[in-house]
């Protein structure tokens, strides 16, 4: 005797659900499977490809680069692999350039071809390939890049008054400094601040207090996010950007930080931007909203509103954090070689005096404080591994073929400790910049901030 169904189910709904889960199921396990050898298919290396380290499935090499200082493995890996070899960053594929002759043969000697940037998922959610650092090459970039050396020149080291300005910012330092009485302290805050103040003339036209909270904060989020973007797990999302649904990771942290600076950037834009006259800009905002009225019917323009906060970002970075490191590393420096810091008092009392403010007039009198920061620069390697590249179109390179759009690494601490051209590399030496009369010479291989036509936004 059969028996009787539960009342409000029909006979078979259960078997006829289970289907339907089993259906979905097997389209799921299809999808996931279509992706897996879609994803190992981006694995393989094209014909003619530089060689590399092998790397695990799907991740490919991005475990090794989290596993230790990716600038230190990608230099020993050259020892095993050449000068010119390749990474599999998650499918992604990369070249990586090691030593001066192999980085001057790629962004100088095909300096248009390996001047893009690669359209890496992070340059896309950050800034949509638009700004100055990571724009493509075309022209945007050449449109940004003009407008902010001009600006850097006309209304930084191209006014008289500018060389005035950085004096009274050095001595805001000083008494900054003296607030402490001599009680121990963290230079990065003055530093940073004393830094990106010099860069805020030229951006904003004025200086922000050593006690703006709301600035050093935005300062804090930009140092953090430069250490966020150089982690494995922002590798980890340009290799699979569906990760970004995840509601944790490092990456969400640096979406979330940017976020908060282009909001910062935003009103402050608006701010000092409230009493200008077009056409007669005090600063590089105003410069830029100039341009944008300019060329305000013109639909391929890439001039913007957006793409000024980008900009400015990015300005106040490479002009901020950068030199901020520099300084702590000479300071570093100064107390670890007090026989180096004599010298260096020495000749900055012979040249300057005890009292007097320096100028740049009295910059070529001091060959040895030049060197002394050459060698804080080489050795401290402030941009190990630059700015990422991408071929703008298929070439070859010693023999190897490199399709376009690949993205390239330059390993500029392996140009800096390269025995060929630095005798000694890992030993501390500023003579090293000096001829035999005592006077500054000029390096080929020193190139801190790379080379090529997008070495440097400024």
């Amino acid at each position: 005797m059969r028996a009787a169904a539960e009342p409000g189910v029909r006979p078979g709904a259960a078997t006829a659900g289970s289907g339907t889960w089993l259906l979905l199921l097997a389209a799921a396990l299809a999808l996931l499977l279509s992706l897996v050898v879609r994803q190992l298919l981006k694995q393989r290396r094209p014909p003619g490809f530089p060689p590399g380290p092998a790397g695990l499935p799907l991740l490919g090499n991005i475990p090794a680069l989290g596993a230790e200082q990716p600038h230190l493995y990608l230099r020993r890996q050259s020892q095993i692999h050449g000068q010119i070899f390749s990474l599999d960053l998650g499918g992604i594929s990369a070249v990586v350039l090691n030593g001066y002759d192999a980085v001057k043969e790629c962004l100088v000697h095909q300096s248009e071809i390996f001047a893009d940037r690669p359209s890496l998922p992070l340059f896309k959610k950050l800034t949509n390939m638009g700004g100055l650092l990571n724009s493509k090459y075309g022209r945007g970039w050449t449109e940004h890049r003009k407008l902010a050396v001009n600006s850097f020149r006309i209304f930084g080291h191209g006014q008289r008054s500018f060389e005035h300005k950085i004096s009274e910012e050095s001595l805001f330092f000083l008494d900054a400094i003296d607030t402490y009485k001599g009680r121990p302290f963290d230079l990065k805050h003055l530093i940073t601040n004393a830094v990106s103040n010099i860069t805020n003339l030229i951006i904003f036209g004025e200086r922000f207090t050593y006690e703006d909270t709301e600035f050093q904060h935005m300062i804090e989020i930009f140092s953090e996010n430069i250490e966020l973007a150089a982690s494995a797990s922002v590798f980890l999302y340009n290799a699979f950007p569906w990760i970004g649904i995840l509601p944790f990771g490092k990456h969400q942290q640096l979406f979330k930080n940017a976020a908060e600076v282009y909001e910062f950037l935003h009103e402050l834009i608006e701010r000092v931007s409230e009493n200008r006259k077009p056409q007669s800009p005090r600063h590089f905002v105003d410069a830029y909203l100039d341009e944008m009225d300019c060329n305000g019917k013109d639909p391929e323009s890439t001039y913007s509103r957006e793409n000024l906060i980008f900009s400015v970002g990015e300005l106040i970075i490479a002009g901020t954090e950068t030199t901020t490191n520099v300084l702590r590393w000479a300071v570093l420096f100064m107390a670890l070689y007090p026989n180096i810091q004599g010298q260096v008092q020495k000749e900055i009392d012979l040249v300057i005096g005890p009292s007097k403010m320096p100028t740049l007039e009295e910059k070529c009198k001091m060959p040895y404080t030049e060197a002394v920061l050459h060698e804080v620069l080489r050795f401290c390697n402030i941009v190990p591994l630059g700015i990422f590249h991408a071929t703008s179109k298929d070439t070859v390179v010693r023999g190897y073929a490199i399709p376009g759009g690949t993205t390239v690494i330059t390993n500029l601490y392996s140009v800096h400790f390269d025995e060929k051209y630095w005798s000694n590399p890992e030993v501390f030496f500023p003579e090293r910049f000096l001829d035999s009369n005592g006077q500054f010479v000029k390096k080929d291989a020193f190139i801190p901030f790379s080379l090529g036509l997008t070495n440097d936004p400024i």
